[in-house]
């Protein structure tokens, strides 16, 4: 059923359903609100209303909070006294509401302050992102990112990782103890300052550059350079990373073993 047809369905709804009708404010498909300097809701378009659980009653001359998580409401209304007193603008937030879902969902909340004619806030208008779904899809990739993370971190072989334009992301502890470097000491630093190589011989190769790194996997015989500019003997092992949605290289995995030279 059409949302906005439920919001007129409702007869307690109506007054509002009128006002925000003849608002121009009501073509915007995003939720729009504005709230005086009490945090009493004073406007509301109709994307609102579509989504206001009809349960809650009305939401005109209503306290915003009243629709936001218990452990949000407090922290939310201070910010915004803050924000109304310091008269800046303020940045995006995002915060837990309940909607016509049953549910709390995550909204990206644009907020602009409103002024009276000497220029004092007077209120704050709001346009209003659903994020729920984008925020659950970045919060598994980070945890799939951070287990990755882990198993590298407790490898007992040196890996190294770049972006695809050649500086070093990340460097296990193992890498740490061949090269001698730190990993906060390599990260955004480029592949042949970190890790300069010295000679190569593999594949049928006598060289080895990350744009060939990125064309494809590789492994050979290397000489290295640690911090102390002392020469290391490895075996090397490179492999381009790829998207697994697009497809697209996004950077090369480097795995190193120390060889011992009589």
């Amino acid at each position: 059923m059409n949302p906005v047809a439920q919001a007129e369905a409702a007869p307690h709804d109506a007054p509002a359903i009128e006002q925000a009708a003849m608002d121009p404010f009501d073509a915007l498909p995003l939720p729009y609100i504005e709230i005086d300097t009490r945090g009493i809701i004073t406007r509301v378009n109709h994307a609102v209303l579509a989504r206001h659980p009809l349960e809650r009653g009305e939401l005109i001359g209503r306290i915003a909070w009243d629709l936001m998580a218990a452990d949000e409401k407090d922290p939310s209304f201070a910010a915004y006294c803050l924000a109304l007193e310091s008269g800046e603008e303020p940045e995006a937030v995002r915060r837990s509401l309940y909607d016509r879902s049953g549910q709390f969902r995550t909204y990206e909340m644009h907020r602009s302050l409103m002024r009276d004619a000497d220029g004092n806030p007077c209120g704050m208008r709001m346009l209003c992102v659903d994020v729920t779904e984008t925020r659950k899809e970045l919060e598994d990739a980070r945890r799939r990112n951070a287990k990755l993370e882990s198993v590298i971190e407790s490898m007992c072989t040196a890996v190294l990782v770049t972006d695809a334009v050649g500086f070093i992301r990340s460097a296990n502890p193992a890498a740490e103890e061949l090269l001698g470097w730190q990993t906060s000491e390599l990260r955004g630093v480029s592949i042949e300052e970190g890790f300069p190589v010295l000679a190569y011989l593999g594949g049928g190769r006598s060289e080895l550059t990350f744009s060939m790194a990125l064309e494809g996997p590789s492994k050979g015989l290397a000489t290295v350079l640690d911090r102390q500019r002392r020469e290391v003997h490895i075996e090397l092992g490179t492999s381009p990373i790829l998207d697994k949605e697009t497809g697209t290289t996004i950077g090369v995995v480097l795995v190193l073993h120390k060889l011992e030279v009589p």
